[in-house]
């Protein structure tokens, strides 16, 4: 499926101003360029083009909402001075599996101030010596460069934005306990019922023992008494 054929299909029951995540992975672009998506997007916080064919980044809108922009497993090579003019709040761009061979042509991204996450992995530009430093000194604004920071510390799963456990497992755990007390809660009602039902039925089974007199009741005195 072509790009804009997939555009128009996201749009079917929503207008471009609704959308905030619009995911376009492994479409065709026609001539490497981006179409399809517009301006009219102005609420856009997430644009995925993975393997689409992509050259050239020349054609991408001004997106000032967008702050991930996945790009890996294209053939782009440079043009990055469009993405510091256009998207000026970008905090993660992944160039992954892309033809990037020089640091001469990531420098556009020294004008990203919200940038903190960038991806070269599987990019030429990795085999040059001291790669990580130059980066991380061209780039001072990034706290992580393929995952890691500068001392080689792995990235959360949210990518920086967080660490530990998020907020909805916490909920989740404390749900999952509270479901667990209120079954040991039902668990000891349950074994507190069958105790009663044992000692009434003690009760009502009880009949004097051997040898003892039965306590007379009134009705029974009125009935001799007659």
């Amino acid at each position: 499926m072509d790009m804009k054929k997939r555009v128009s299909l996201e749009l079917r029951h929503r207008s471009p101003s609704e959308v905030q995540e619009l995911v376009l992975d492994n479409c065709r672009s026609s001539e490497g360029k981006i179409e399809g998506i517009t301006e009219e997007f102005s609420n856009l916080e997430l644009l995925s083009l993975i393997n689409v064919g992509l050259t050239s980044v020349a054609d991408i809108p001004k997106l000032d909402k967008l702050k991930k922009l996945e790009l890996s497993d294209n053939r782009i090579s440079g043009g990055l001075e469009v993405l510091a003019e256009r998207l000026v709040n970008l905090t993660h761009l992944n160039l992954s599996g892309n033809k990037f061979k020089d640091i001469s042509t990531l420098e556009p991204l020294k004008k990203l101030p919200q940038l903190k996450s960038l991806d070269l992995f599987n990019c030429e530009v990795t085999n040059l010596a001291d790669y990580r430093e130059s980066i991380f000194k061209l780039l001072p604004q990034l706290t992580y460069l393929d995952g890691y920071d500068i001392d080689d510390c792995e990235a959360s799963d949210s990518d920086g934005e967080g660490d530990g456990v998020d907020d909805e497992d916490e909920e989740e755990g404390e749900s999952e306990d509270f479901e667990e007390e209120e079954e040991e809660d039902e668990e000891d009602v349950v074994v507190e019922e069958d105790d009663e039902d044992d000692d009434s039925g003690d009760d009502e089974d009880s009949s004097p023992a051997k040898g003892e007199k039965r306590k007379r009741d009134p009705e029974d005195e009125d009935d001799d008494d007659e």
